[in-house]
């Protein structure tokens, strides 16, 4: 079976630890820095950093409006923490000037589990990765306040007896969680997304 070509966008954030997840989950990985890159991939991994900064640099290099295009055409996209907030449709706290990739039906709030010391561990059940644990960590993370009808959710975390807050979400072939599944040992989260490469390919 071809491996299957997953960029990560190469412009802040942990890059290279997304490249090493997806090749020993069995794709092809490739930084994707430039237009010309990302019409080359199959799918595209956006990661963990600073969304607003993320959102900088792909105006002034011009890639927002190729991602733009490269989501609408239907390309598969999975985001983390600054990612997920690359994906939303709707941001509460963002600032004037940020902009998104958007496609997912999805309202985020930035940094709403707090500052870089209130990051955490935690493990999460997500049915859709199997019944153990997920050990989710969580880095100035976003959450997601509210959802259309169209959402999937996978993941939330209890915040003390409510249902939960949702963490992790899917709309088509767009997936999206606000923990770093890159950090940890668990392959999980890119294998499902791997999956869902092959499967629109």
């Amino acid at each position: 079976m071809t491996p299957p070509i997953v960029g990560v966008l190469a412009i802040q954030g942990d890059v290279r630890e997304h490249l090493r997840v997806l090749e020993a989950c069995g794709a092809r990985s490739v930084p994707v820095g430039s237009a010309q890159v990302l019409e080359s991939v199959q799918a595209l991994v956006i990661p963990g950093g600073e969304s607003t900064t993320m959102s900088r640099l792909a105006i002034l290099d011009g890639l927002l409006e190729p991602l733009r295009d490269a989501r609408r055409s239907g390309m598969p996209m999975y985001g983390s923490c600054a990612g997920m907030i690359m994906l939303a449709d709707h941001v509460t706290d963002a600032r004037p000037d940020q902009e998104t990739v958007g496609g997912i039906d999805m309202t985020v709030r930035r940094n709403a589990f707090g500052r870089q010391v209130d990051s955490f561990e935690v493990d999460l059940s997500v049915p859709a990765l199997g019944t153990a644990p997920f050990p989710a960590v969580f880095i100035r993370a976003p959450w997601v306040e509210s959802i259309g009808p169209d959402v999937e959710v996978l993941a939330r975390v209890s915040r003390g007896g409510d249902e939960g807050t949702i963490v992790a979400v899917q709309q088509g072939p767009l997936l999206a969680t606000a923990f770093h599944p890159e950090l940890t040992g668990d392959v999980r989260v890119h294998e499902l997304f791997v999956e869902m490469v092959r499967d629109q390919a």
